[in-house]
């Protein structure tokens, strides 16, 4: 059952970033003290101290903490699953909304679209928020969607399996738009509200863990041919993303990408059992129609940039 006053519960996993929660929950401090809002906050085995700082100084949210780190598709099962509301609105912790007003915006946009499941919003990467925030772009019907900032109709989980945990890190949003696609719901980009993400995406390249994200990047995606698109398509889409890596990467001195390919290659023969067992596969004609839709918005930039 739902509850009757509240209409929205704010979801926010964290790990290990308690200056940036600080930031985020500053930033949110307005909306959490909403009548209909709640907000819950998974603490994914943190060592700073984060479950005792917020259970101090923001009573009204419902942490929970997990001892030792499960990984962010366990973390964001447990939080969806918790929810007693008809909307949920995920945060990520270096992350706040630049936008006033979202939560009159994602209730109308739900109303108007019966079948909207899932709204991905505008989201700028960047250290510092961005001067400009005018636009002249339109909701529309999208592939899927960036896990930074998005709502989510909880009818619409409610329809499909949870995120795939052995998936560790990476395509658990794509795993959840082909699924709700499969359900005739539909993921849409609202422009309308804008999430400032604040990372710096060049220094990524230079961190520690830069090969351990390209594999898991890579081999999430790779998971997901397996598991949803048409067996015919298969082949070529390996052959094509492969090209492009050696071509982008390898061709040009990143060794620590080759090795990344590797072993993503080796996961995905680890897993082929796995994949094909859990297959919930397009057909031609659901494919053809998933391949006309515009591509994911993950990244926003300023017209002036």
């Amino acid at each position: 059952m739902f509850r009757v006053k509240e209409k929205f519960t704010i979801l926010i996993p964290t790990k290990n970033r308690l200056e940036e929660l600080k930031h985020t929950l500053f930033k949110l401090e307005s909306i959490l003290v909403r009548e209909d809002t709640i907000c819950i906050i998974c603490d994914d085995g943190s060592t700073e101290g984060t479950f005792d700082y917020v259970t101090k100084h923001f009573p009204k949210i419902e942490i929970f903490r997990n001892e030792e780190s499960k990984g962010i598709h366990y973390v964001r099962n447990r939080l969806l699953n918790k929810v007693k509301t008809p909307f949920a609105i995920s945060i990520d912790d270096d992350a706040h909304f630049i936008t006033l007003g979202i939560f009159e915006i994602i209730e109308n946009y739900f109303s108007e679209n019966e079948k909207a499941g899932i709204l991905s919003f505008r989201a700028y990467w960047n250290k510092n928020e961005p001067s400009l925030t005018i636009i002249n772009e339109k909701s529309t019907i999208v592939k899927g969607f960036g896990a930074v900032g998005f709502a989510i109709r909880m009818s619409a989980w409610d329809s499909i399996p949870n995120f795939p945990e052995w998936f560790i890190f990476y395509g658990e949003e794509d795993f959840a738009a082909f699924q709700l696609f499969k359900k005739g719901w539909e993921v849409h980009y609202v422009p309308e509200i804008l999430v400032h993400h604040r990372v710096d995406l060049k220094a990524r390249k230079n961190e520690k863990d830069y090969r351990l994200r390209l594999r898991r990047s890579l081999r999430s995606g790779w998971y997901l041919y397996f598991m949803f698109y048409p067996l015919k398509v298969i082949p070529r889409r390996l052959a094509y993303t492969l090209w492009i890596q050696i071509k982008n990467k390898i061709f040009k001195g990143d060794r620590k990408a080759a090795l990344a390919i590797v072993q993503a290659m080796c996961d995905v023969m680890l897993n082929l059992p796995r994949l094909l067992n859990n297959a919930n596969r397009l057909t031609t004609k659901e494919f053809k129609a998933y391949s006309k839709l515009p591509d994911t918005k993950l990244y926003w930039i300023p017209e002036e940039d």
